[in-house]
């Protein structure tokens, strides 16, 4: 085969390509689920080019030595699919959802930081009152709840009752 031809053709069997593909995704996605839990919701250079570099080693690991277009679409196919199976299952079974997505994991209750989950999720002190300073909460003392949602977000509640960030209301004239 020449030309054009050469870029379809078959090189594995798609067998092949479904296994390279699934073994990759699996372990992409433990990684992502039980190691890199609290780096998922920031969004830094950092971050980016970890995904870029990653994407990278795994795209080495599963194509081998293919070079047809149509090897890497089979490829491509797998992993789209195991992506929407599994989005599928977890919002179909709560049994997926709990596999797939860590639970929340409280920070701070009543004031109190709880420092087992803190050493757990690697969070230092300075890094969680940062983020409560992010919010608009000055002191631990006004945090009713704090929880380290499953996508990487701090969630915080205070103890009168208003989640930082919303907007209060000031009594005036309107246009101000």
């Amino acid at each position: 085969m020449t030309g054009l031809a050469d870029l379809f053709a078959k090189e594995f069997p798609v067998w092949h390509m479904v296994v390279r593909g699934t073994v990759v995704y699996w372990f992409l996605l433990l990684v992502f689920r039980y190691v890199l839990r609290r780096d998922v919701g920031s969004r830094g250079v950092a971050d980016l080019l970890f995904v870029v570099l990653v994407a990278d080693a795994a795209s080495n690991a599963m194509q081998g030595e293919y070079k047809s277009i149509t090897d890497g679409l089979v490829l491509l196919t797998t992993l789209i699919a195991w992506n929407f199976g599994l989005d599928w299952l977890s919002f179909r079974f709560a049994w997926a959802a709990k596999f797939l997505e860590p639970q929340a994991e409280v920070l701070v209750r009543h004031g109190r930081v709880n420092r087992k989950a803190m050493k757990r999720e690697m969070i230092t002190m300075e890094e969680l009152e940062g983020k409560l300073r992010e919010g608009g909460v000055e002191s631990l003392s006004d945090v009713r709840i704090a929880r380290l949602e499953s996508d990487g977000q701090l969630s915080v509640f205070t103890i009168d009752g208003r989640k930082p960030g919303d907007d209060v209301q000031e009594s005036g004239p309107p246009g101000r």
